[in-house]
């Protein structure tokens, strides 16, 4: 009897073997992965160097990983079953309080992050006539610890924004996400600062940068009341849901802010060498990205030029160097800058500074999160 178990289990195990081996090469492969709203790894490349550095090695189980079959519902699968044991992690990611889902957040490297902070001190000094500021908006994570689970550990970011305002000095402006955002999270208002299943802020939290920038380059900030806020989806579940996978989630309300006074606005995307009308995309709101409403998604350089009549424009160029936390907060600057040029740091590799000389812009904001801020090299690319 032992005999006909153990066969049973070793002809199983090489069937289910030999099945998802099957499925492996002849499932289609995609390209891109709505569920996870990332790009998949391409079929790895066979060369004598790539071999030698393990390049090949580590692109194929890259590849394997990504297109495993029904790897998606393993994911599901794997969250669904730590939900029961009634586990509060999983990928990366706890179930909070309030139904906030929170991205752990350990001590980043101090050495690595102040050649980060050195980088956007020299691009200041090499520009000593541009105004340069540096807005960091911390996460849900740092202005929310309290509603971790219980023993749950995050590195406190206000930590790591002190470190950063002592390392740039005097020679950059520096906003301090946690000046204007931890007070509103403290208030009675009831409205969301971040979205529950994204890493993003939400327009709201976006509006409150707004004001603590526009009070910093003296502008006057347009109040709530000249807006017409409406919910434009009411079923956006983020990044922290994908990546966990928690079926008790609730979805985000995505809104947006619709001057009462429109002024017409084209947006230019250099990735494409397309132009829009407008600052939105209604598409993405059937898709899984809907934070992508906003701009169309992410984009290496983008150009905003804005119709404002001139008692009302308080700038007439400026630049953003940026990661996606500055995508809903660009249409509120639209309604004081004539022309805005974005540029994402993570995906532009040309010179910064001799595109803000070529294009005459004497102003620019850096705009970042501080999860993406401390794992981000390509902020080295101001220095130069």
């Amino acid at each position: 009897m032992k005999k006909i178990a153990d066969r049973v289990y070793t002809w199983g195990f090489v069937s289910l073997l030999g099945i998802m081996s099957a499925l492996f090469f002849l499932l289609p492969k995609s390209v891109f992965s709505e569920t996870e709203n990332r790009n998949l790894q391409e079929a790895p490349k066979l060369s004598w160097e790539r071999l030698w550095s393990k390049q090949f090695a580590d692109d194929t189980e890259l590849f394997v990983t990504d297109h495993f079959p029904l790897r998606s519902d393993w994911v599901k699968a794997k969250s669904y079953m730590e939900q029961l044991r009634l586990q509060k992690e999983n990928n990366g990611v706890y179930f909070g309080e309030d139904g906030y889902l929170f991205e752990k957040f350990g001590e980043p490297d101090f050495e690595e992050l102040g050649k980060y902070a050195d980088a956007i001190k020299q691009f200041a000094l090499n520009h000593p006539d541009a105004g340069v500021k540096l807005l960091l908006s911390p996460n849900s994570v740092g202005v929310y610890p309290e509603r971790l689970p219980w023993k749950a550990a995050a590195y406190p970011q206000l930590i790591v924004h002190d470190f950063i305002a002592d390392r740039i000095g005097k020679d950059v402006s520096f906003l301090n996400g946690f000046d204007f955002l931890k007070p509103a999270a403290n208030s009675e208002d009831s409205r969301d600062i971040f979205y529950k299943t994204d890493h993003h802020w939400t327009t709201y939290g976006a509006y409150l940068a707004y004001l603590a920038y526009a009070e910093e380059m003296g502008w006057t900030a347009m109040s709530e009341d000249e807006f017409n806020i409406r919910t434009v989806t009411d079923s956006f579940l983020g990044t922290y849901h994908t990546r966990s996978q928690y079926g008790s989630a609730k979805p985000d309300s995505i809104e947006v802010y619709e001057p009462k006074n429109k002024v017409h606005s084209e947006m230019y995307i250099a990735d494409t060498d397309t132009t829009k009308e407008g600052l939105y995309d209604e598409s993405y709101l059937a898709k899984k990205d809907k934070y992508g409403y906003f701009q169309g998604g992410v984009h290496a350089l983008v150009t905003v030029k804005t119709d404002l009549p001139p008692e009302q424009a308080d700038l007439d160029k400026l630049l953003i160097v940026k990661d996606s936390y500055a995508h809903s907060m660009l249409p509120f600057l639209a309604n004081h800058v004539k022309e805005i040029h974005m540029i994402d740091i993570r995906f532009y590799n040309g010179n910064i500074g001799d595109y803000m000389e070529q294009n005459g812009i004497d102003d620019a904001l850096l705009l970042f999160n501080t999860s993406t801020f401390v794992g981000e090299r390509g902020l080295l690319k101001l220095k130069y």
